[in-house]
């Protein structure tokens, strides 16, 4: 007689990833997922939308089923039902079903079912590429290190975007394309970029002088906020290793991982 898997059995299944069935369960959502995504970027091309559009329609409808089951299985199996719903994961699996939901009411609105994709980051937990967090940790740390010279940076820029494109306005006029100051903003954005898609041109000597400086401020520009992450990057690398040199009170031990919380090697409490 088949028996059904207990609720704490069936919660190790869905969101753990050691053992044989959690990580079948866990391959077959990625196919699933990766199927789906497939489905809305082929029903984005005309002729094939044309052909097969009601197929996939019934295809996409057979995912988000699947899927609803999945996020109610979640909800359900959570022992915080609130926190996984509002937690960053809960809010991708939501946004994963919604988009089928509100095809009923707005044309199209399926094709966004390819924020899917995003539910490709558990691979991180079937493939075992925990341990490679802390590197995204380090760059975490060094953008939020660098937010107010970044913030200051983003200002400057927003600024010289302000004075080059009121002075574009007054420069060149309607006449020449730059009909007001909002589209001369727009004007010094794809110019300091250095984007340049050509839309909107000086005409002017005086203009086209203008436009040649912003142009060798903006390869200025580009390299500065690099210089910043990286500066910070360095600093939390050195932070990092710092930490893990920090030696066992006991036995004096070093070299322990960079979130120990006790030795290794006696069992002691990391200061």
């Amino acid at each position: 007689m088949l028996k059904f898997p207990s609720k704490a059995r069936l919660a190790h299944i869905v969101f753990e990833s050691d053992d044989w069935a959690s990580k079948t369960f866990d391959v077959v959502l990625l196919v699933l997922i990766f199927l789906s995504v497939g489905v809305a970027i082929l029903d984005s091309v005309r002729q094939i939308h044309l052909d097969y559009g009601e197929f996939l329609y019934q295809l996409e409808w057979g995912f988000t089923i699947l899927f609803s089951i999945e996020y109610g299985l979640r909800i359900w199996l959570s022992r915080k039902p609130k926190g996984y719903i509002f937690s960053f994961y809960g809010m991708v699996d939501l946004f994963a079903i919604l988009p089928s939901f509100l095809s009923l009411l707005v044309a199209n609105t399926q094709l966004f079912a390819v924020v899917r994709a995003l539910r490709f980051l558990r691979v991180l937990r079937v493939l075992k590429l925990g341990k490679h967090m802390q590197e995204a940790q380090i760059l975490v740390a060094a953008l939020h290190s660098s937010r107010l010279k970044i913030q200051i940076f983003v200002g400057s820029v927003l600024t010289i975007v302000l004075v080059m494109g009121t002075l574009m306005f007054l420069i060149e006029g309607p006449a020449n394309g730059f009909t007001s100051i909002p589209v001369s903003m727009y004007w010094a954005i794809v110019t300091l970029t250095t984007v340049g898609f050509g839309d909107i041109t000086p005409n002017t000597p005086l203009g086209q002088f203008a436009a040649s400086l912003i142009m060798l401020l903006g390869y200025a520009i580009i390299a500065v906020p690099t210089g910043i992450v990286s500066s910070e990057l360095t600093e939390a690398k050195r932070k990092r290793n710092k930490e893990k040199e920090v030696g066992c009170p006991k036995c004096h031990a070093g070299n322990h991982d960079f979130d120990a919380l006790y030795c290794k090697y006696c069992g002691t409490t990391l200061p």
